[in-house]
């Protein structure tokens, strides 16, 4: 288990877990009494169904032991999550990817502002390529084949919270599952975007100062030479989607409002790169080996829901063209 992880069940333990449930003997416990503590996540603690499907995991396999030890004779949290999304009618937000001309209205407006360009080799990176925030700010110039057009993915950047760890800053992980180690090609706007970052550096004096894990002379930093957080780069999009927005109202104030940039996160980047995989019509083999997904399923649960999508809009333009010859 990565340190991150680990770091986050027991946070999720010692906040939700050790003075409620926590403090049940665990022969002692009823699959109601699990019911009543996922309700009361809910309701008192007010927690989203993915956080409290982060805690039935740590519960889960602590019971799970339980059973394997012979202690328990069965786990009486097996089913609780999906009872619980199933009665209160709570289900994960999917994730949506940014449409054509979202996505054409994000890079046109951070690559020709001057207030934004400078993050335009950070962005178009990350969704040209589909690489996970961490494996993007911890990309280092000798990861990167320009002669041969290939990214190689060998480690991820991280960074510890003092609030779930025992210090706080960066740290250098390995991939998650073997999957993670990949090379992914480089498409023509990816880099271009790399050879602007360079040049950028070059041009404004900046280096990488950062020495983590021995790992230094890394790609995107910011102007003091640092490594970039997560944080920061979700903070620079929410500034972006307002003057991206704000820019094309005052361009055309008659916009349609679906065109216009919705609120996202950097992993809506690495899914709008998945999604225009999969609208290309490429091998879903070819799609789980560029994203570095161990589990295929994963790559096919997105498949089937932008299938679905794909099928949903051919179908409406259809019903448009019937219209029109009728």
């Amino acid at each position: 288990m990565k340190p991150n992880t680990f770091n986050n069940y027991r946070y999720m333990y010692e906040h939700f877990v050790q003075k409620s449930i926590g403090l049940y003997k665990v022969r002692s416990l009823h699959r109601t009494d699990i019911r009543r503590f996922y309700n009361n996540l809910v309701d008192d603690n007010g927690l989203q169904i993915n956080t409290v499907g982060t805690i039935h995991l740590v519960v889960h396999q602590v019971l799970q032991l339980g059973v394997e030890d012979d202690i328990l004779r069965k786990n009486v949290s097996d089913g609780g999550l999906k009872e619980l999304k199933k009665v209160r009618g709570l289900h994960g937000t999917k994730r949506k990817a940014l449409t054509i001309a979202q996505q054409k209205l994000f890079l046109d407006f951070i690559k020709n502002d001057p207030k934004y360009k400078h993050w335009y080799p950070t962005f178009a990176v990350m969704i040209g390529s589909g690489l996970r925030v961490g494996e993007l700010t911890g990309l280092r110039w000798q990861d990167v084949d320009l002669k041969n057009n290939m990214i190689n993915v060998t480690h991820t950047l991280v960074f510890y919270d003092r609030s779930k760890a025992s210090h706080t800053g960066f740290g250098i992980n390995t991939p998650k599952t073997k999957a993670g180690y990949r090379s992914v090609p480089m498409i023509k706007t990816v880099r271009e975007a790399l050879i602007n970052q360079k040049q950028y550096l070059e041009s404004n004096n900046l280096k990488s100062v950062d020495n983590i894990d021995g790992f230094q002379n890394f790609i995107f930093v910011n102007r003091f030479g640092h490594v970039q957080h997560q944080g920061t780069l979700n903070k620079a999009l929410k500034r972006i989607i307002r003057d991206a927005n704000f820019d094309a109202l005052n361009r055309s104030p008659t916009i349609n409002e679906e065109t216009l940039l919705p609120d996202f996160s950097c992993h809506t980047l690495r899914h709008t790169f998945t999604t225009r995989l999969i609208e290309s019509g490429m091998n879903v083999k070819v799609i789980q080996e560029a994203l570095g997904h161990s589990d295929i399923q994963t790559t096919l649960n997105i498949y089937a829901d932008v299938t679905k999508e794909l099928k949903k809009q051919q179908f409406a333009h259809f019903d448009d063209f019937i219209a029109e010859n009728d």
